[in-house]
């Protein structure tokens, strides 16, 4: 007779104490998982330590560090934590050093960057509003978010770097050129219609006006030919774009080096000391006859915002001048901000001085121009036009009190669409708020 035992059951042991016979036996690989234990607890422990110990985590790639995401973003949160905590890793900068040292040193090649669409960077296209092509994450991009086949930097001769961006601009604009200078004209109608002067100034990309340091093959050479071509013969000659590229080829001549930096994507002192004259001339023509400028001094740091797009530290180096208006007092001053907010400027109206009521809607290559926008113009107001374009209400006070309305933009950015400045949303609710010319 068999007696059965109803509350029998075979001990639970781990698997691999089974017989090797059985066919859920699974071998303990002490020595692996204990090195990748021991790995793991150093990866995360060694950050943590270290910012106990007063470590902190910088920025590196010519952004903001990302802040904690907030709950109120909803599913977003989820989706912005790890880059969070990506920018939050202590030593990250050193750790994307080392990699760059060692594919150069080992490989003979660069680190591969992809095309994405990270916060980092050199002014790429600014955000446009639905119905415009589906915005991706990074800040002021208008590439559409497929960008696979295209680079962040593109390394060129002699050590010079250029954005990737201002090839992808062409090659993949956010809507027709057709659709964007009709709402650029649109633009300049309503400040026109309210008894404003308009002005576009485009500063050129940096493969604009130095192509020769190009490498031979990249991503976009093709593709963006054309449009780059299409692009200055039609902004110029149907919205009426201020052309530099002349004038800054004239004073690479004079200087006898490039007006562009090496491994930062802007241009040079001398290139912004060129926006200043022209757009002083055809706000007050003339005008700059009596202006003279001299050298201050030269300077020499690390940085530059491809560089850094790189994991690099670069290498920055440029010259400061002195700008006397009247011939004799030098009224350039450091302005030290990006513009979030309108900054009003006040100066003497004296000789070589421009005295309408001048605001000019800036992005970053205005930084360099600003202390000579400042020693030659009365009364300038400077605003980022990404932020001036947040709110109509804002934007139609800020203009409210002047006589110009000035937009410096990139090539690539208008290339690309023009961003919130200038889409149907903004401009209609802008039109509706911009009172006349008092």
């Amino acid at each position: 007779m068999t007696v059965r035992d109803e509350g029998f059951k075979l001990p639970q042991v781990h698997e691999a104490w089974l017989p090797r016979e059985h066919s859920l036996h699974r071998p303990r690989h002490g020595k692996r998982q204990f090195v990748a234990l021991i790995s793991a607890i150093a990866f995360f422990a060694t950050p943590l330590a270290a910012w106990t110990l007063g470590a902190r985590p910088v920025a590196f790639e010519n952004r903001e560090i990302v802040a904690f995401p907030s709950l109120a973003d909803g599913f977003a949160f989820f989706t912005k934590l790890p880059q969070w905590a990506t920018d939050h890793l202590v030593f990250r900068q050193d750790a994307v050093h080392a990699t760059d040292w060692i594919s150069e040193t080992f490989f003979g090649e660069p680190v591969p960057l992809d095309g994405g669409n990270g916060g980092g960077g050199p002014v790429p296209a600014n955000p446009i509003a639905p119905p415009a092509p589906t915005e991706p994450t990074g800040p002021e991009q208008v590439l559409p978010p497929d960008s696979s086949g295209f680079v962040k930097v593109v390394q060129g001769k002699d050590g010079w770097l250029y954005f990737g961006g201002d090839a992808q601009s062409k090659c993949q604009p956010a809507q027709p050129l057709d659709r964007t200078l009709a709402q650029v004209n649109r633009l300049r109608s309503i400040v026109e219609r309210s008894g404003r002067k308009f002005v576009l100034v485009v500063a050129p990309d940096k493969s604009t006006v130095v192509p020769e340091k190009l490498p031979d093959s990249y991503p976009g050479r093709d593709c963006s030919r054309q449009p780059n071509a299409d692009f200055w013969a039609r902004f110029v000659a149907e919205a009426g774009a201020v052309d530099l590229r002349p004038q800054l080829a004239a004073a690479a001549a004079e200087v006898k080096h490039e007006v562009y930096h090496r491994q930062d994507t802007h241009w040079t002192d001398e290139g912004a000391l060129v926006m200043t004259r022209r757009l002083a001339d055809i706000v007050q023509p003339g005008v700059s006859r009596t202006w003279v400028t001299e050298v201050e001094r030269t300077w020499k740091s690390t940085g530059g915002d491809l560089a850094a797009l790189m994991g690099r530290k670069g290498e920055m180096s440029g010259t400061r001048y002195r700008l006397r208006p009247d011939g004799t007092v030098d009224r350039t001053r450091p302005i030290g901000t990006k513009f979030p907010e309108p900054l009003t400027l006040r100066t003497a109206q004296g000789p070589g001085m421009v005295a309408p009521r001048v605001a000019v809607l800036t992005d970053s290559f205005s930084q360099a121009a600003a202390p000579y926008l400042a020693a030659t113009f009365a009364n300038l107001t400077l605003q980022n036009y990404l932020d001036f374009a947040k709110s109509p209400e804002a934007a139609a006070a800020t203009i409210a009190g002047q006589d110009v309305v000035v937009v410096q933009m990139v090539e690539r950015n208008l290339a690309a669409g023009g961003g919130t400045l200038v889409m149907p949303q903004f401009l209609d609710r802008f039109e509706q708020l911009l009172p006349p010319r008092r």
